[in-house]
């Protein structure tokens, strides 16, 4: 097994009054060549919109775009005629495909919404631009792991033009949890939202993240109460 260890003081970070975001791949006006992207994961971007702001309309094409609010919630509108409000505890898949625009608001005119934005290469290119959004139940499952995406419409979550799967858990204090591989030559991103990890004799606290390669299965531990993201992505573009 191997692993790249990413801080969560090593991020880009910018501040915009509006946004504030901290980048873990290079994007925008934050440019680190050793952190372009981790297999076909492009951008994962940890924002914070201010109280009655956000996004305007913009375009995307060919990139698989997915979006999890942790706290608030974001009005999201586009080109395809969707219009609603994606909260927390939800999750927000957009495939860009030939070309599509779009906008993503803080709901809230008096709170802050905190989410991840997340890039994905595709697989397929130039595909009919489609939207999805579904809940991810993670109120009553403790310890395992919640599949949120997958490359299979029909299985548990959004779906993606990816060989990619998504899940997420919380877990308690000290327990020993496992993942095992859906495609062997995948490779995992994990970020830990919440609380404290141990992996491979490295500890991972709030917001930092690790990847890893070559490895089929692997173990964690956890050293307090835990709120995780695991990212399982091809490792070639």
């Amino acid at each position: 097994m191997k692993t790249v260890v990413h801080k969560a003081d090593s991020r880009g970070y910018a501040n915009h009054g509006w946004l504030k975001s901290y980048h873990t791949f290079s994007f925008a006006g934050y440019y680190n060549p050793e952190r372009m992207h981790f297999g076909v994961l492009r951008v994962l971007n940890d924002d914070t919109i201010a109280p009655g702001t956000g996004f305007g309309r913009h375009p995307h094409d060919n990139m698989e775009i997915v979006s999890i609010p942790l706290s608030g919630a974001l009005e999201h509108s586009d080109s395809m005629g969707n219009h609603g409000v994606i909260r927390s505890g939800e999750i927000q898949v957009m495939s860009a495909g030939t070309g599509v625009t779009h906008s993503e608001m803080n709901h809230s005119k008096e709170e802050e919404t905190k989410f991840l934005q997340i890039w994905m290469f595709p697989n397929k290119r130039n595909v009919e631009p489609r939207y999805d959004q579904q809940k991810i139940e993670l109120e009553n499952t403790t310890n395992d792991w919640i599949q949120i995406l997958s490359p299979n419409p029909e299985d548990d979550g959004v779906w993606v033009h990816q060989n990619a799967w998504f899940s997420m858990g919380r877990f308690s204090k000290n327990k020993e949890i496992m993942y095992k591989m859906k495609e062997k030559t995948n490779g995992v991103y994990l970020m830990v939202l919440d609380g404290e990890i141990e992996l491979n004799g490295i500890k991972l606290t709030q917001r930092d993240a690790i990847g890893i390669t070559e490895a089929e299965q692997f173990h964690f531990n956890t050293l307090k109460d835990a709120q995780l993201l695991l990212m399982e992505i091809p490792l070639s573009l």
